[in-house]
C-alpha cells in the first residue's frame, strides 16, 4: 500500500544530493538503491562494496561531504530551494517517471509545478509567424490555468514562455538553476525568477553541455501531460522531446505548417503519425481535458517502508554474475528481456545489474534498457 510523501531532514536530504552526485549513480540506480537499503546513508555506506563485487578495481568516487555543502551554500545564495523526489512539493507527473530525478534545485514559484502542464517546444530558428503563434497560444493556456512548461531555449521556447509570463511559466534548464543559457535570455530568465519557476537536475554553477539536454528534455515533458511541437525538423531536438513523451504515456500535440518550410517537416510528420493537430487553444484543452496527472508510482511510497524483502544472497548472485555477464553485449537489452534470458529471478539479475553499473561496466538506456561499455 502507498505511503503519504514525505518532507526529508536536513540530514536526509543532505545524504540524498550526495549520493545522486556519487559517480556511476543516476536516477534508476539511485532509486534502486533506495529499494535496497532503505536510506541514501545506508546506500552511501554499501557502495565500495557493491563496486567491487561488479568488478571494479579502484575505489569508487563518492561525492565528498564538501562538494555537497558547496552545493547547498551555491543553491542558497541564489534562493533556490532543493526538493527530493519523495517529498510533497516535488511535482507528481515526474515524481512518476522511472528515471526522475531524486534531486531538482527550483528557483521562483515552486507552486505553481503543482499545476496540470503542457510543454510547448520548437525550433530554435523559427519563423516569425511560428514564434507569434506559440506566444499567443501560451498565453491563452496560461488564463486556461494551464503551466506552460519549456526549455528557455531560442524561439519557440522563448515565445512560448514570454506568452505565459503573466499567469507563470517553468523554465527547465540543461545547466544549473543560476545559469542563463542563452545569454540572450538573461532578462527573461529574470522574469521567469519574478513570476515563474526555474527547475534544474544539475548542481548550481553548472555550465550545460551537448549530453545535458536530452536529460532536460526528459524533464519538460515529464512535467507535463502533453508535448505541442510548434516548428519543429526532421531532425530536431523538439522531436526527440516527442518521442520521450510517448514513452512516458503523454499526450503528443503538433501544429501543421507548410510543406515548403522545412522547419514543418518534423511536425507535419508527427501529425502524420498519429499526433493531435492544434491549430487554436481548444484542441489542446480537449486534448488534455480527459487526462489525470501520472500517478506517482508504488516505490515513492516504499521508500521507507520496513521490513524490506531480505535482498539475493551470495552464493546466489556469485553464480549469477557469469550468467548476466554472458548475457549481456553493447547492443542495449531490456531488463525484462535479460531476466526471461538468464532465468533467474528479478531481484538478482537487479543486484548484479547494479554492481555492474556502479563498477562502471554498464550503462543504462532509455526503454529501461542496459549495455556494457
Amino acid at each position: 500500500m502507498t505511503q503519504p510523501r514525505r518532507t526529508l531532514t536536513d540530514a536526509e536530504r543532505f545524504d540524498w544530493l550526495r549520493l545522486i552526485r556519487t559517480e556511476n549513480v543516476g536516477p534508476i540506480t539511485f532509486h534502486r538503491l533506495l529499494e535496497r537499503y532503505g536510506t541514501a546513508r545506508a546506500a552511501l555506506e554499501a557502495l565500495p562494496d557493491l563496486a567491487k563485487r561488479g568488478g571494479r578495481a579502484k575505489p569508487l568516487r563518492i561525492a565528498a561531504k564538501a562538494d555537497v555543502e558547496r552545493e547547498l551554500l551555491a543553491n542558497e545564495r541564489v534562493g533556490a530551494r532543493l526538493l527530493c523526489s519523495c517529498e510533497p512539493d516535488y511535482p507528481e507527473p515526474m515524481a512518476a517517471l522511472d528515471d526522475a530525478p531524486p534531486v531538482v534545485s527550483v528557483l521562483g514559484h515552486a507552486h505553481l509545478l503543482r499545476r496540470r502542464g503542457v510543454a510547448m517546444v520548437g525550433a530554435r530558428n523559427a519563423s516569425m509567424n511560428g514564434k507569434t503563434f506559440a506566444q499567443r497560444l501560451a498565453k491563452e493556456l496560461g488564463e486556461a490555468g494551464l503551466l506552460v512548461v519549456s526549455g528557455l531555449a531560442r524561439g519557440i521556447d522563448t515565445a512560448a514562455h514570454a506568452g505565459a509570463l503573466g499567469t507563470g511559466t517553468a523554465a527547465v534548464v540543461a545547466g544549473g538553476v543560476d545559469i542563463v543559457y542563452p545569454p540572450e535570455n538573461e532578462r527573461l530568465y529574470r522574469d521567469i525568477v519574478q513570476q515563474g519557476v526555474v527547475v534544474a537536475e544539475s548542481p548550481a554553477g553548472t555550465t550545460p553541455q551537448a549530453r545535458h539536454f536530452p536529460r532536460r528534455n526528459r524533464l519538460i515533458s515529464g512535467l507535463s501531460l502533453g508535448v505541442l511541437v510548434v516548428e519543429a525538423a526532421l531532425r530536431s531536438g523538439s522531436l526527440i522531446t516527442a518521442r520521450m513523451a510517448l514513452d512516458q504515456g503523454r499526450e503528443v500535440m503538433a501544429v501543421p505548417g507548410s510543406p515548403l518550410d522545412p522547419r514543418c517537416q518534423g511536425t507535419n510528420n508527427l501529425l502524420r503519425q498519429g499526433a493531435v493537430l492544434v491549430e487554436s487553444v481548444d484542441d489542446v484543452i480537449r486534448a488534455l481535458e480527459s487526462l489525470a496527472p501520472p500517478a506517482v508510482r508504488e516505490r515513492q511510497g516504499d521508500l521507507f517502508a520496513a521490513p524490506r524483502p531480505a535482498p539475493p544472497t551470495e552464493s546466489e548472485l556469485e553464480q549469477a554474475r557469469t550468467t548476466v555477464l554472458e548475457n549481456l553485449s553493447p547492443s542495449p537489452v531490456a531488463i525484462d528481456e535479460l531476466v526471461r534470458g538468464c532465468q533467474l529471478s528479478a531481484p538478482v539479475v537487479l543486484t548484479v545489474v547494479l554492481e555492474l553499473e556502479l563498477a562502471g561496466r554498464v550503462q543504462r538506456q532509455p526503454g529501461n534498457q542496459v549495455n556494457l561499455i
